[in-house]
């Protein structure tokens, strides 16, 4: 194994970067553990974070600037950038480093990350609620009311997926639409997931590392049930005015048509939904300690069969639901290519930044992970805030990690003693991920389904906007009243 993280030929101008790109000692940044390379986050610059905010830039930008552009090509200008980080990655650090970085992301995050959310994408588009649905003001806010409820009982994802598409129905007569579906991100695509691990990725870390199942349901459902009712109250009265202002009628509120009793087609995949919580609960409750190793990195068995479950789940879906229902549910893959695609890049371009943040106060980011801490002691509105923010663009999962850990990271202690800073972390890592299309998968799903059913969706930037000015202030009521 070579112990050197650049080759001698490039030691000159790596002199010269060292500052910037934070290359520093070999020993930091490649470490033998069991025989497998190890990156140090306190070998990284902030230089190292550019891919990745030049991807999040692309995704903001493009579809702006030059939008045809955008349609034909965010695969290819994706790879571009996921190639502009691991090529210099490997010539600075070396290419068996890179190699394991590189099969570390892909094989224990990115594929069970696409797996999951394809078994979910393809399950809950089999589901159509058929009938007369139509997008009142009061129908449409108990609608939101019901998925921010779903939300911590089939995660974020698998709520999102399956009222989205009825939702877009019963109002694809009102002019007014994106405001629908912007809370629609806020509440069940983040918000709602907060009361159990199966909510959100971030709660199930948790559970893994011995916070008990029920603790967010106790702990957070002050915070959640605070932030929602004051969302799903704001909405109400926008929709009510954007109602009334809305000429365009339905048809049975004009009487043209006669109501329909709505009733639900492809009900098999209610219960395929609750195969898929099975599955992914089997993976955390499971470990027989085997796997099968590719170059220092293991794949655990339990992860293993529970993707061979949800790709069987997926294939059962598609064979046992009616490709009439499905067209007719506006389903079709194109949502989930274009996430596949944005988020290989995501994935492989977060590593440094990840890297960095879990070096703690020596990293490049160590100012972040110093302001928690007053004294020594958490300040619960820092850790909040700090895991939100971080959360609103970076994985939430990997963050709501590092700061559990900054906080001592035994979890009978963070659930006792430092009961408000764990809440305020867990609540943090969730509920500001509604602050970008990128925080939380089911964003973007969400924002694409829509796009593809003709809502003219907020730029990334716009979005954010939206965002800052209704959900940010809301956050920081939050504070006031939970966590200082």
């Amino acid at each position: 194994m070579t112990t050197q993280i650049f080759p001698r030929r490039a030691a000159a101008l790596s002199l010269l970067l060292i500052g910037l790109v934070g290359i520093g000692l070999p020993e930091f940044a490649l470490a033998a553990e069991a025989g497998a390379p190890h990156l140090d986050g306190r070998a990284m610059g902030a230089l190292w974070v550019v891919p990745f905010v030049g991807i999040l830039l692309s995704i903001a930008l493009f579809p702006l600037l030059a939008p045809m552009v955008w349609h034909h090509h965010f695969g290819k200008i994706s790879a571009a950038w996921a190639l502009a980080f691991l090529l210099p990655f490997a010539a600075f650090f070396s290419v068996e480093l890179a190699t394991y970085e590189l099969l570390h992301t892909v094989l224990l995050e990115y594929i069970p990350f696409i797996v999951l959310l394809t078994a979910l994408f393809t399950v809950a588009g089999g589901v159509r609620l058929a009938g007369s649905l139509v997008g009142t003001p009061l129908a449409n806010t108990v609608g939101l009311a019901l998925g921010t409820a779903l939300a911590s009982l089939m995660g974020t994802t698998g709520a999102s997926m399956l009222l989205i598409r009825p939702l877009l129905r019963a109002n694809e007569h009102r002019r007014h639409k994106v405001h629908t579906v912007v809370f629609f991100i806020f509440l069940v695509s983040n918000v709602g997931g907060s009361l159990t691990p199966l909510g959100d990725p971030p709660l199930f870390l948790g559970f893994l590392k011995g916070v008990d199942f029920f603790w967010p349901t106790t702990h957070l459902l002050g915070p959640m049930a605070f932030l929602s009712g004051l969302l799903l109250a704001i909405y109400f009265v926008l929709d009510l005015v954007l109602h009334t202002r809305d000429p365009g009628k339905h048809p049975l509120i004009e009487g043209v048509h006669e109501r329909e009793p709505v009733r639900v087609e492809g009900g098999v995949n209610l219960l395929l939904l609750v195969a898929i919580i099975g599955a992914v609960l089997l993976s955390g409750v499971w470990h027989p300690g085997v796997g099968v190793t590719l170059h220092h990195v293991t794949v655990p068995l339990e992860s293993i069969v529970s993707q061979i479950l949800l790709i069987g789940i997926t294939v059962l879906s598609l064979k046992l639901t009616s490709e009439k229902s499905r067209r007719l549910n506006g389903f079709s893959w194109g949502p989930m290519i274009e996430v596949a695609k944005l988020f290989a890049a995501i994935f492989l371009t977060i590593i440094p930044a990840i890297a960095i943040l879990k070096a703690g106060t020596d990293g490049a980011l160590g100012a972040i992970i110093a302001a928690v801490n007053d004294g020594g002691k958490p300040n619960p509105a820092a850790y909040f805030w700090a895991a939100g923010i971080l959360s609103s663009f970076l994985d939430n999962a990997p963050t709501y990690l590092i700061f559990f850990n900054t906080a001592g990271g035994d979890a009978a202690t963070l659930m006792g003693d430092l009961a408000l800073t764990l809440t305020a972390i867990s609540a943090g890592a969730v509920f500001m991920g509604a602050n970008s299309y990128i925080g939380n998968a089911p964003n973007f799903m969400v924002k694409a389904i829509a796009e593809e059913r003709g809502v003219a969706m907020p730029s990334f930037f716009g979005y954010m906007a939206w965002s800052c000015g209704i959900l940010v202030p809301l956050l920081g009521l939050t504070t006031l009243v939970f966590f200082l």
